[in-house]
C-alpha cells in the first residue's frame, strides 16, 4: 500500500528516538581541498596557479547520476571524504529490490555513503548518511548528514540543530530525518515506494516531485 500522510505519522511517533548518545559534528566542512591531479602539465604551472577541481573517480557506472550531479554533491560532501573514489556498494539495477538486501550489502561497510534516487518523474535526490544503513533500535548518525535534490539546481538540506533523528534502520522501512509526526525521507522494505515531507532534523522541503514517490532506481555509494 502506497505510505500516506497520515500513516507515516503514525509510524513516526510509534518509533520516536531518543537516543543519547548521537555524535555531533558542527565542525566547518566548507573548506574544500583541492582533488589530488597528476599530469604532465604540472611543471608548466605558473607559480601560484591553483590546480582545476576535477571529478571524483567513481569505479562503477551509475545509472542516475551525470557530471553535473557528481560535481555538486563532491563540493558539498564533507572535507574528510573529498578525494576519495566512490564505490558503488548497492543498486536496484543489479541487486534488486530490497531494504534487506541493501543492509546486507553494508554489513561490513565502516565509512560513509551517498544515497541516489531517480522516483518515476525523473527528479533525482537522496541523502548522504555519516554512517552506512543498518538495521537499528535507536536513531544514529552525525550532524554530517544532510538530504538534497535536484529541482533542476542543486539544494542541500543540512543539519538544523533542532533535533538528532538523522537516521534509523528497521527491516520494514528506512527513515532519514524526523519531527513534527514527518520524515525528510522514508523507504518501504521494497525500495519501491518512498515518501518525503518537511522535517526538523533539517528543515527541509519535500525532495521529490510528489510527498509520496514511487521509485524508478535507487544507488547507494561510498565516498571514503
Amino acid at each position: 500500500m502506497r505510505p500516506m500522510q497520515e500513516n507515516i505519522k503514525v509510524l513516526y511517533f510509534a518509533n520516536k528516538c531518543l537516543e543519547p548518545y548521537v555524535m555531533i559534528i558542527t565542525g566547518n566542512d566548507s573548506v574544500k581541498p583541492r582533488w589530488s591531479v597528476c599530469s604532465s602539465e604540472e611543471g608548466n604551472r605558473s607559480e601560484g596557479e591553483e590546480p582545476e577541481d576535477i571529478l571524483p573517480v567513481l569505479r562503477n557506472h551509475s545509472q542516475l547520476l551525470n557530471d553535473q550531479h557528481i560535481e555538486s554533491l563532491a563540493n558539498h560532501i564533507p572535507a574528510r571524504t573529498q578525494g576519495y573514489p566512490w564505490n558503488l556498494v548497492y543498486s536496484t539495477a543489479i541487486h534488486g529490490t530490497s531494504l534487506k538486501t541493501l543492509y546486507r550489502q553494508m554489513a561490513h561497510i565502516d565509512s560513509p555513503v551517498l544515497l541516489v534516487i531517480k522516483d518515476m518523474e525523473k527528479k533525482v535526490f537522496g541523502a548522504f548518511s555519516s554512517h552506512p544503513f543498518r538495521v537499528s533500535d535507536c536513531c544514529y548518525g552525525t550532524g554530517e548528514t544532510f538530504v538534497y535534490s535536484f529541482d533542476p539546481a542543486f539544494k542541500a538540506y543540512r543539519w538544523s540543530g533542532e533535533n538528532s533523528y538523522f537516521i534509523r534502520g528497521h527491516m520494514d522501512s528506512l527513515q532519514i530525518g524526523g519531527g513534527g509526526g514527518l520524515f525528510g525521507l522514508w523507504l518501504d522494505a521494497d525500495l519501491y515506494y518512498g515518501a518525503s515531507f518537511p522535517c526538523h532534523t533539517f528543515n527541509n522541503q519535500p525532495l521529490s516531485t510528489q510527498q509520496d514517490f514511487t521509485v524508478q532506481d535507487l544507488e547507494v555509494w561510498t565516498v571514503q
